[in-house]
This record gives structure tokens, C-alpha cells and sequence, in this order.
């Protein structure tokens, strides 16, 4: 299967922190955008979906934490993780940060290498935990690993084997719009021979038991999942 890379967006009005955060982190492999203010940080997610954002707090047009709390509203970012890298050390700077939905509060100066190891375990414990779970609740919708079954308000179904593992592929990767090519490369054995119009009917499939509200269609692109 495809590794797809992480997507992380840096959000600071310090041109140097940009192009020194970018530098790094695109050598490890991240894929990355950049903002230079609030305002534009959240016109970016909105756009770039990314499942990191790291973000100054004092920022022209609009400063860090409103900008956060403007992306942690949105039902289709709302997920992923935000740090914010800051040379304000008040208490209440910090807090104002946590009661937005925040990860995580990082003081300036950025040691880059701690950075990168602190973001990769993120991404790793996340990983661990969709692994090891084995039910996934989402809202109305719950999702049982050891017997593929689902079960959405008062009804439940045993899934065949692939449209479980489609649904799980997007629960695993939420808020990324992904390709008919992509997603089979990703669900479907690569020896097996299945044109894009299997993966249409399959999320048709899916969506007649879990709804229309999970799993999006971007016109001209692909297919979007979002944990609501």
C-alpha cells in the first residue's frame, strides 16, 4: 500500500521560521504549506486539509488563537492535531491556547530536531491507537474491527470484506481527498485487476447502510472522509 505523507501547514509571520521549519520538515518527508498570517492559515487548511498545523500566536490580520479556533469549528479540520510555537510564555496565552482544542503549546526558540521527534511520536501514537482499538465510535456511527460489523443508530450490518476495508481506509485517513487510482492502490490488491467504477459502487454500498453525511464527493477529484 501507498505511504502517503503526512500533511502539516506552518502558519508564522517570521520569514525565517518558515523557511527553517519548511527546510526540516520537508526533509522528513512531510508534505508542506505555509501561511503568513491567521487569516491566511485558515484559508490554507480549508484548501490544504492538512493533519498537523503549527502556529505562531502574535501574527498580523489575525493572531494565532482565533485563527485556531476558526479551524478547530470546522467540522472537516476539526481533527487535525494544532500546536502552537510561540515566544509567549503567559499563562494565560497558554490557556486561551488549550481551551481552543490546542495539542499541544511549544515555546520559542523551535529546536528543530526536537520538533520533528516530538511531531513523528504524535503521528506514531495515533497510528498505534487506530491499530489497537477495536471500535471506532464516530458520532451515531460505531465500527466493531473483530467481527466487520457497523452499527448506526438502532441498525447494524456485517460488512463483506472490502467495503469494510474502504471504510476503514477512510476512517484512518480523515479530512484527505483521495483519487478513484488512489484509494485502489490502497484497498485493492495490486494483482487484482478493478476499474475506478468498483470503488463508486462500493462507497454507494456503504453509504446506503452509514448515510450520505460520512464519506463526501469532491466533483473532479475524488472522495473525501469526514469524522463529524
Amino acid at each position: 500500500m501507498l505511504d502517503f505523507a503526512q500533511k502539516i501547514l506552518l502558519v508564522d509571520d517570521d520569514p525565517d521560521i518558515l523557511e527553517l521549519l519548511e527546510y526540516n520538515l520537508s526533509r522528513e518527508g512531510f508534505q508542506i504549506k505555509v501561511a503568513e498570517n491567521g487569516l491566511k492559515g485558515v484559508q490554507t487548511a480549508q484548501d490544504f486539509l492538512p493533519d498537523m498545523i503549527l502556529m505562531d500566536i502574535m501574527m498580523p490580520v489575525m493572531d494565532g488563537i482565533e485563527a485556531g479556533r476558526i479551524i478547530k469549528q470546522d467540522p472537516i479540520l476539526k481533527n487535525a492535531y494544532l500546536i502552537f510555537l510561540t515566544a509567549r510564555s503567559e499563562e494565560y496565552s497558554e490557556v486561551a491556547a488549550f481551551e481552543i482544542g490546542a495539542n499541544d503549546y511549544i515555546n520559542k526558540p523551535v529546536k528543530p530536531r526536537a520538533l520533528i521527534s516530538r511531531i513523528k511520536a504524535v503521528f506514531q501514537r495515533s497510528a498505534t491507537e487506530n491499530d489497537t482499538d477495536d471500535k471506532v465510535i464516530l458520532e451515531d456511527l460505531t465500527i466493531n474491527r473483530q467481527n466487520y460489523t457497523i452499527a448506526i443508530k438502532e441498525d447494524s450490518w456485517t460488512l463483506p470484506k472490502k467495503e469494510f476495508d474502504l471504510l476503514m481506509f477512510f476512517v484512518s485517513n480523515p479530512n484527505r481527498v483521495y483519487t478513484r487510482d488512489e484509494i485502489l492502490l490502497n484497498v485493492w490488491d495490486r494483482g487484482i485487476h478493478v476499474t475506478e467504477r468498483t470503488v463508486d459502487v462500493h462507497i454507494r454500498k456503504i453509504r446506503e447502510k452509514i448515510g450520505q453525511d460520512y464519506i463526501r464527493t469532491i466533483k473532479g477529484v475524488g472522495y473525501l472522509f469526514s469524522r463529524n
